[in-house]
């Protein structure tokens, strides 16, 4: 009989991949060359401990494929009813459980391959609508930061570009911990505020917009640079805050040749401290451009997921005065804007993944 719980063959690879990966790095951990090399370690530890929940469930989850074989040919080959009757009952409890770890694994995988990442870079910027779009993206970076509270993620802010009004420009932070870029990779895309500006004295509401872009983090080994392949230019820290700014060039330029990428950081008052944030965000840069050009050759194969979106493409509109929060993804509108945008994003990602996760489990079971 057909198993109505076979996965179809991309999940399934997917899966395997990731296991085999996690044992390398097991074998890794104990490599005497690994533990010399502190940086290596640390990335090993790091990118082990990212995927040690995954791996274990899959461990589990071929287990349990395999006894529930094992009760199968147990019940064909048995001599009378009861002792068929007690495969058949082993089997069926077995293949609860297994249902029950395959919706965990559908979880984890939910966000394609890098979902198990633990660190990953965010970029806020302001789009049209001049004070009003940058108050709107301090606004969003404000909410991602209490998010990250809540969550017990660490932020740190790599670059940030302000206006005379407080608003933001653009700002750039690093997130980590776990299931920090699975969860916030849904937010990618161009977000929309509809308002009434506090300058405004006609109470008109205004339009104006931001984009975000999320991306993972890749470890140091995973995108080798050297530093003839980029160019560093050093310039004078610029913006609001005053005393200290320009009398040091302290904030770094990086120009990446082979790309063109170009990444810059003066959040720090030391040159040593910009130039390690520039290359950590340069790399992230570099990383999803590469992911990028792969995920336009799988495209067939990912169109129902929504992780896969056109960072141009306006994924959602938040109406204060309706108070009112709606994704056009999905079509999830929700009337608690304030308990939103002040860090409760949780009904938000929840939904999002969901989305996906059903998706995929059209997908895996067959």
């Amino acid at each position: 009989s057909h198993e109505k719980n076979t996965m179809s063959g991309s999940i399934r690879d997917t899966l395997e991949d990731k296991l085999a990966r996690f044992e390398q790095l097991e074998r890794d951990m104990s490599d005497p060359e690994v533990l010399g090399n502190g940086a290596r370690m640390s990335a090993t530890a790091r990118e082990h401990g990212g995927l040690a929940k995954l791996a274990n469930k899959y461990r589990e989850f071929k287990r349990l494929t395999d006894e529930i074989h094992d009760c199968k040919e147990m019940a064909e080959a048995a001599e009378d009813a009861d002792e068929r009757e007690m495969a058949e009952g082993e089997m069926e409890t077995l293949r609860g459980q297994r249902e029950e770890i395959w919706e965990d694994l559908l979880s984890l995988t939910v966000g394609g391959d890098d979902s198990h990442r633990t660190r990953c870079v965010m970029e806020v910027r302001a789009g049209t609508g001049g004070d009003e779009a940058a108050l709107f993206a301090r606004d969003l970076y404000e909410m991602y930061r209490r998010y990250a509270e809540q969550r017990g993620w660490k932020t740190e802010v790599m670059d940030a570009s302000a206006t005379e009004m407080g608003g933001f420009k653009e700002v750039t932070l690093t997130l980590e911990g776990e299931g920090v870029y699975r969860d916030l990779q849904y937010e990618s895309g161009g977000h929309r505020v509809q308002r009434v500006p506090e300058t405004e004295t006609q109470g008109r509401v205004h339009t104006s917009a931001a984009t975000v872009a999320v991306m993972p983090e890749p470890e140091d080994v995973e995108v080798e640079l050297k530093s003839d392949d980029y160019r560093v230019d050093k310039f004078g820290a610029s913006g609001p805050g005053g005393q200290h700014v320009n009398k040091t060039e302290s904030a770094i330029r990086l120009t990446h040749h082979e790309t063109g990428i170009v990444v810059q950081c003066q959040d720090e008052k030391s040159q040593h401290k910009n130039l390690a944030k520039a290359l950590r965000v340069l790399k992230a840069r570099i990383y999803e451009k590469k992911r990028e050009e792969e995920a336009a050759k799988q495209a067939e194969q990912r169109k129902g997921l929504i992780g896969s979106g056109d960072r141009s493409q306006r994924i959602r509109t938040y109406n204060f005065p309706q108070n009112r929060l709606t994704d056009h993804r999905i079509n999830l509108t929700l009337y608690k804007l304030d308990q939103v945008i002040a860090g409760d994003l949780t009904p938000v990602t929840d939904a999002l993944i969901e989305y996906d996760r059903d998706q995929l489990r059209g997908d895996m079971i067959d």
